[in-house]
């Protein structure tokens, strides 16, 4: 599969999500966030390649994980939360989006 086509493709499946619309998919453990300093697009190319090395890198150095029950319990708090979500088949990748007036 060309690269160029994978990302362009990702690209498109390239979303913004409420915290609301994913919780069927964190409650079919699906949901893998993606943390801010990574490049979502980057990740999932990883996963849809199976680029095993990049991914296991990420999980170890705790950069992509399953949400915790801490995060997922404040995430119910904030159903309007917004996400930036990419969908690689089967899994869900989710970076948290800055709220206006944050950082």
């Amino acid at each position: 599969m060309e690269t160029e086509s994978l990302r362009e493709q990702l690209t498109e499946n390239l979303d913004e999500a409420e915290w609301d619309w994913l919780t069927p998919h964190v409650e079919r453990e699906v949901v893998i966030v993606v943390e801010p300093q990574l490049d979502l697009l980057a990740v999932g190319e990883a996963i849809a390649l199976d680029n095993t090395a990049s991914v296991q890198h990420w999980i170890s150095e705790q950069l992509i994980s399953k949400p915790s029950p801490e995060r997922i319990s404040e995430w119910n708090d904030q159903p309007k939360k917004r996400f930036q979500a990419l969908i690689v088949q089967p899994f869900v990748l989710v970076q948290e989006m800055k709220a206006e007036g944050e950082g």
